[in-house]
């Protein structure tokens, strides 16, 4: 599914979004049928620290860096592919020996769970999903010389990597430590592009990077997308229904003005919005809660 190929083209000028600069992406929270069986495969797997696991709930992440919380919540039905939800969290690396350290983990202890691989120019991905069809994405990004400012007209392009090449030209077994790694996107399903459209770029704020159609790519500051949005799984979509999968997906603003300023968007556009005095919180059309949180303060 994730390796379909696609008709890009540049999206169209329109006025910078008014999402801080330094926005970025913060954990995901997944809720899971069986933690103790989902953690283990993050860990092993997925190569992610267990940085702190009590009672229903386990955090996972890289150096210290929180990346998904998991939340056993094993009454919910499964999540429906059809529905509104996560398409995939998005893991990026630092190189490409990092990222192919990953890839290797993912083949040796569960490469039933491989799904394709794509070089998006600004990117090498590899998709796979978890044990509960939650989708993944590992990735490394090109260095933003290679994908930014690019004169009018320009598209990137969709090629297939083929996975061992990829690994024997940059596995190195001599790196015996785990590198940092971060959420650097996470993709949505959604009901349908204009309505995402009105939530995420009009009242969030962020600006627009790709157009495919059935899909929206979003960012802040200048990245290549810091929210995926498609339909294809997903068109016409209603309210997400309760299930496992997709909890909530956190978001960093540089400081507090800049949550309050979220928070003055979202009455002017009629969204509801929960502020506790730290994280604003509030939910896209589909019922995917996004939580907002400044820089500093604990999620």
């Amino acid at each position: 599914m994730t390796t379909t190929a696609l008709d890009w083209r540049p999206a169209p000028i329109h006025t910078r979004g008014a999402a801080a600069d330094a926005t970025r992406m913060d954990t995901v929270e997944l809720l899971v049928g069986d933690l103790d069986a989902q953690t283990e495969f993050y860990r092993r797997a997925v190569t992610l620290d267990v940085l702190d696991q009590s009672g229903a709930r386990a955090t996972l992440g890289r150096d210290g860096i929180p990346i998904m919380t998991l939340t056993h919540t094993p009454d919910l039905p499964p999540f429906d592919r059809r529905d509104a939800g996560l398409y995939h969290t998005a893991i990026a690396f630092p190189d490409r020996a990092a990222l192919s350290t990953a890839v290797l983990s993912m083949a040796r202890q569960a490469p039933h769970l491989y799904e394709g691989a794509t070089d998006h120019t600004f990117s090498n991905a590899f998709y796979f999903h978890d044990p509960e069809g939650n989708g993944i994405e590992l990735y490394w990004d090109r260095s933003v010389e290679v994908w930014q400012n690019k004169p009018a007209g320009w598209m990137p392009q969709n090629t297939a990597i083929d996975p061992n090449a990829f690994l024997r030209e940059h596995f190195d077994p001599a790196r015996e430590t785990q590198d940092e790694a971060t959420i650097g996107h996470v993709h949505l399903q959604v009901g349908d592009i204009p309505t995402a459209r009105r939530f995420y770029v009009d009242m969030l704020g962020f600006d627009v990077t790709i157009d495919v159609g059935s899909a929206l790519f979003i960012s802040a500051g200048g990245y290549h997308h810091h929210i995926g949005l498609n339909t294809w799984h997903s068109a016409g979509a209603g309210p997400r229904a309760v299930s496992l999968g997709l909890g909530d997906v956190r978001l960093r603003m540089p400081d507090r003005s800049d949550v309050l300023a979220l928070a003055d968007r979202a009455r002017h556009h009629g969204v509801a919005a929960e502020d506790d005095g730290e994280s604003l919180r509030l939910r896209d059309p589909w019922g995917t809660l996004l939580t907002v949180t400044p820089e500093g303060a604990a999620a």
